[in-house]
């Protein structure tokens, strides 16, 4: 992961220089109980929309300091340095201005004075930057799909056991408790022998054919590109300054994955939450009919026979012998022996409840006495900022991130390719159909390798 000569003696140069003088703040920052010295310090890479969800949160904490922002848009990582300065100005109640920003996330993880980055740039990216944080001693909070691979995935994990660091994927479903909850329902048998799965999502990802537009001054983008082919310009990839949408990157599959991976990262992380299956996965791979064309179909088949079902459907579904359950973003729905029980999930017609009243019905109900109990997290940056104290692996730990984004692209490769195949998911190998060359990118760009 050598990055070419020229940049690799800037970055030790810069390096040196962040070492030599460290930011050293006064004692009187804000007057909130956390001393300066007790607060984590933050560098954050990427200030695209999913970020500024996130920096809000950060800033608005008085345990941790945001200390950097970076990003290759000059206006987005001005806008990101002026909030993160004028929010604790208003703390201080005096001028503030010892955020920075970068071009560059090097310049980020090589400051000594940085505990932690967080990072939410497109996918392609995700892996190299996050290897190279842990390598330099940083704990890491990366969005997700993990990876834009499954070697990088692979690679990522080993990483993060090598230099001890915390990490927490930014799968934040887990930190909800309607998915935890249906989760339990499941490992404790409350739905008897669960065999289906159904997840919904999106599309997959399609090659990128946009045209090249011209680009106006203040973007690097020749760095957005990264490890990922230096393609033409164009907004569809990395619209400009401030905005307020999801960029269509991620339906490409030379920088996303399309919805397999970014809603399904979500989604089939909770499916193999309640398989048991974090830091495992799926046999076999099924692919649809009509491959070349087909939307939805495609099956992931784990070890004890369950088939999960790409579909469009309810967001996570569980079908067992006893009964189903229903999960997504604030709905719920548990239906045992053929009637439903405990429902919230259209406000239109569920008027008389809430999904907290159903759920927390569900839980005291049907697992006061459950014997298996699943991690509670009740926020995600908040169980992230107590690992990094306590030195606890995460709710989403890497290996469950990287499990889940795994899934992911073995999903992808049935649409892609037609991949009727089997699956090792302790090693990580097909051991039946398939191709090695799935594994990973054709070809890394300007040494960006992982």
């Amino acid at each position: 992961m050598s990055p070419r000569p020229s940049t690799r003696r800037r970055f030790l140069q810069n390096s040196a220089l962040l070492a030599a003088a460290p930011l050293i703040l006064p004692s009187r920052v804000w007057s909130q109980t956390s001393a300066p010295s007790k607060r984590l310090t933050l560098g954050c890479i990427g200030m695209g929309k999913q970020m500024k969800g996130h920096l809000g949160a950060f800033i608005g904490r008085d345990d941790v300091q945001v200390l950097a922002v970076c990003d290759v848009d000059t206006t987005r990582r001005e806008a990101a340095k002026k909030r993160v300065d004028d929010t604790y100005a208003k703390k201080t109640g005096e001028g503030y201005k010892a955020c920075d920003a970068y071009n560059d996330f090097r310049e980020v993880i090589a400051r000594k004075d940085i505990d932690a980055v967080v990072i939410a740039t497109p996918d392609h990216w995700h892996a190299y930057i996050a290897i190279a944080a842990v390598k330099a001693g940083k704990d890491v909070y990366c969005e997700k799909p993990l990876t834009h691979n499954i070697h990088e995935a692979v690679e990522l994990v080993k990483a993060v056991r090598k230099h001890n660091r915390v990490f927490q994927t930014g799968s934040q479903q887990r930190s909800s408790k309607e998915f935890r909850i249906a989760c339990e329902l499941v490992r404790n048998g409350v739905l008897g022998r669960v065999n289906s799965i159904h997840v919904s999502f999106g599309d997959p990802a399609t090659p990128y054919k946009e045209p090249t537009e011209e680009m106006e001054p203040g973007l690097d983008w020749k760095m957005w590109c990264g490890p990922g082919p230096l393609v033409g310009y164009s907004p569809f990839l990395c619209p400009r300054g401030i905005h307020d949408n999801f960029p269509n990157w991620r339906k490409t599959w030379e920088f996303g994955g399309g919805m397999i991976t970014d809603w399904g990262a979500h989604h089939i992380d909770i499916a193999q939450w309640g398989l048991n299956m974090d830091g495992n996965g799926p046999v076999e791979i099924r692919a649809p009919q009509n491959w070349q064309t087909a939307k939805r179909g495609a099956q992931l088949v784990y070890a004890d026979g369950t088939v999960l079902t790409h579909v469009k459907g309810k967001g996570v579904s569980f079908y067992g012998t006893e009964g189903e359950v229903h999960v997504n973003r604030g709905k719920f729905e548990l239906i045992l022996d053929g009637k439903t029980v405990h429902k919230f999930w259209d406000k239109e017609v569920d008027k008389t409840t809430s999904m907290e009243r159903e759920v927390t019905l569900t839980e005291r109900e049907y697992l006061a006495d459950a014997k298996i109990k699943l991690y509670n997290s009740k926020s995600h940056f908040q169980d992230f900022v107590d690992c990094v104290q306590s030195r606890k692996r995460p709710i989403c730990d890497v290996e469950i991130g990287a499990s889940s984004v795994i899934a992911c692209h073995l999903m992808n490769f049935a649409y892609r390719y037609g991949a009727n195949a089997q699956w090792n998911p302790t090693r990580n190998k097909f051991v039946g159909g398939g191709s090695s060359k799935w594994l990973t990118r054709d070809k890394y760009r300007d040494g960006w390798s992982v």
